[in-house]
Order: structure tokens, then C-alpha cells, then sequence
């Protein structure tokens, strides 16, 4: 059982490692392309969508495009991370409850 559970953290901990790495590599090449477009937001448009299409996108109709799919990406990332860290402490923590 112990095997198992630290079989567990550790494929969860790399999930993560492989998860951060991916997302960067996906979130770097929209950014590239919205940094030479010299489009600015902040991070309540990033977790606010509707915020983000009535104030953002009119701005910068030609990157509404990248826009979107960047914030996607962002949030999905996120969310991802928050979900593995989760399963990591709790995993952790039945661990040292368990040893």
C-alpha cells in the first residue's frame, strides 16, 4: 500500500512537471504574437470573460483570436494545476497519516 501511494504522488507530482512545460510551450507562442501586437490586459480580464469581450476585444479586433485562445489556455492551466496540487497534498497527507 505504501509502494503504491507514493507510486501515486510521484506520477501526479511529474502529471504536473509535464503539465506546466506543455501549457508554457502552448502559452508562450500566443503570448509572442500578443506582445509584438502590443495588446494589454489584466489579470480581472484573464478570469473574467465577459469583462474581456466588452473591454479587450473591441480594442483588438485583428488579436480577438489569440486573445481567446490565450485566456483559455491560462485558465485551463490553472485549473489543471490547482487539481493536481490537490490530489498531491491529499495523497501526501494519507501518507503521513498512513506511515
Amino acid at each position: 500500500m505504501y509502494t503504491l501511494l507514493i507510486t501515486i504522488v510521484i506520477s501526479l507530482f511529474v502529471a504536473m512537471l509535464f503539465l506546466n512545460v506543455y501549457f508554457r510551450v502552448k502559452v508562450l507562442k500566443v503570448y509572442k504574437s500578443l506582445v509584438q501586437a502590443r495588446v494589454e490586459f489584466g489579470a480581472t480580464h484573464l478570469f473574467n470573460p465577459s469583462k474581456m469581450e466588452a473591454d479587450i476585444i473591441p480594442k483588438y479586433p485583428k488579436q480577438a483570436e489569440n486573445i481567446r485562445i490565450f485566456c483559455s489556455h491560462m485558465r485551463y492551466s490553472i485549473r489543471m494545476a490547482t487539481v493536481l496540487i490537490a490530489l498531491i497534498t491529499l495523497f501526501g497527507a494519507i501518507l503521513m497519516y498512513y506511515r
